[in-house]
């Protein structure tokens, strides 16, 4: 079981048996506790949602325990299953006229099946505003919480309006696939903010593969929704390995809203493993593990303001035509977009050409935003990326009154007991600009004042 508030730590999705909404939250759960569970149950019943019941139960899957999250629907929100022949096209084509609420149970997604297209329409259904304007006022969702549920149901709509090629404005959850898919993102958005990792990893998606029946018809699989989204996020996917719906809708776009890196570190540690149980069986066992890994070396007992990840992403590429003004401004958009560390050497390239090596350090999260900037700003047609190790102090942020004024102070903790003080740099150029005494002596004055409240 892992300790609560333990930072440095990496949340690793192995989606080998695929990913969906429930699968996620099962995963999720079975590596929390109680509390967490408690704290589920109290986000969503801050919901303004009705006519269903949460029943987390253990499971079984290929001989593996695991947590089956499931959300129950009263009889006026019945999801009546089809076959697994009808739902992937081979049952009679005008059977079951009433679409394609089809999950046994639900698989945690909102399909094609769960997603409809109204013009004016929305009756029995919900826009993504109103699932805004509920998310919104959830008062038991933390800031973070409700952010990342957010974050989910926007790549949802933008993927359903790119798939019909309508406005996002129009696309409408049905009123039942909404239930149960608005009762997943929830959840594991709660399980996700209260691990607080320092990233999340998954590896690539299965996409399945064959056909699915949905409202509109017969559709390839993965669904279009599905391919949207991991274009969109970045998500990768790998072929088969069996006919069947892995990867869902709901599933993809909750990965998409992590901002998941897909490299681990050389070496860690296993602090935490759990597992969730799948609806459906296609051949692979229908299972989602999680694991809250901690690279080998971190340090522990880090202040939250001053986290340093142990394990970053570097990225470097070399650039020959492009002027230090330019790369200049395209270090600006780096630093703002989650580079930590952000450098331009001089090197000489081919032919004896002079040019620059662009060295970036990020967290793991932020690579591919960070990457996005790289290609957009400069000139660079490709980029190396390697996930790097490091050993990190311990660090805390003191507050530190001079006779100029007030000055924040970061102290680091050495591993023989001392103490390692650095000003920061703004803070003392500020009082010495409003006191008019000269930098370096506000520097060391701060500096004093640390030493002093040690």
């Amino acid at each position: 079981m892992r300790m609560k508030g333990n930072r440095g730590s990496i949340l690793y999705l192995e989606c080998a048996g695929g990913v969906a909404g429930d699968m996620l939250a099962g995963a999720l759960l079975d590596l929390g506790d109680e509390s967490d569970e408690r704290a589920v149950r109290a986000a969503l019943e801050s919901l303004p949602v009705d006519g269903y019941e949460i029943a987390i139960s253990h499971a079984s899957r290929a001989g593996i325990a695991c947590c089956d999250f499931d959300v129950v629907l009263d009889a006026e929100h019945e999801n009546h299953d089809h076959d697994m022949a009808y739902l992937h096209g081979r049952g009679q084509e005008g059977a079951h006229a009433h679409g394609c609420h089809h999950a046994q149970g639900h698989h945690g997604d909102l399909a094609s099946s769960h997603v409809h297209v109204h013009a004016g329409h929305a009756h029995g259904h919900r826009g993504i505003a109103d699932i805004e304007r509920m998310l919104r006022g959830a008062h038991a969702l933390t800031d973070s919480a409700r952010e990342l549920a957010l974050g989910a149901f926007r790549i949802l709509a933008d993927a359903e309006a790119s798939a019909h090629g309508i406005p996002v404005e129009e696309v409408h959850f049905h009123e039942v696939g909404a239930v149960d898919s608005i009762a997943d993102i929830v959840a594991v958005s709660v399980l996700v903010d209260r691990f607080a990792p320092d990233c999340v990893v998954s590896g690539p998606l299965p996409a399945g593969g064959g056909t699915v029946r949905c409202q509109h018809g017969i559709i390839p699989v993965p669904a279009p929704a599905t391919v949207n989204i991991c274009a969109a996020c970045g998500l990768e996917l790998r072929p088969g390995p069996v006919e069947g719906e892995l990867t869902t809708p709901t599933g993809a776009a909750l990965l998409g809203a992590m901002r998941p890196g897909s490299a681990l570190p050389a070496r860690y540690r296993v602090s935490a493993v759990g597992c969730g149980a799948g609806k459906r069986s296609y051949g692979v066992p229908s299972l989602l593990r999680a694991m809250l890994l901690e690279p080998a070396g971190a340090s522990r007992d880090l202040s939250r303001e001053t986290e340093a990840p142990c394990a970053v992403v570097k990225l470097e590429c070399d650039i020959d035509d492009e002027t230090p003004e330019v790369l200049a401004y395209a270090a600006e958009r780096i630093r703002a977009a989650g580079g930590r560390e952000v450098h331009w050497v001089p090197v000489f390239g081919k032919k004896g050409r002079a040019c620059f090596e662009l060295q970036v350090v990020c967290e793991p999260a932020d690579a591919a935003a960070v990457e996005d900037v790289i290609f957009r700003e400069t000139t660079t047609l490709g980029i190396r990326r390697c996930v790097m190790e490091r050993t990190v102090l311990a660090r805390e942020l003191v507050r530190v009154e001079t006779p100029y004024g007030a000055v924040t102070v970061k102290r680091a903790m050495l591993p023989g007991g001392g103490l390692r003080a650095t000003p920061e740099y703004e803070d003392c150029v500020r009082c010495a600009e409003e006191s008019g005494a000269p930098l370096r002596e506000v520097m060391r004055a701060a500096l004093r004042g640390a030493e002093a409240g040690c």
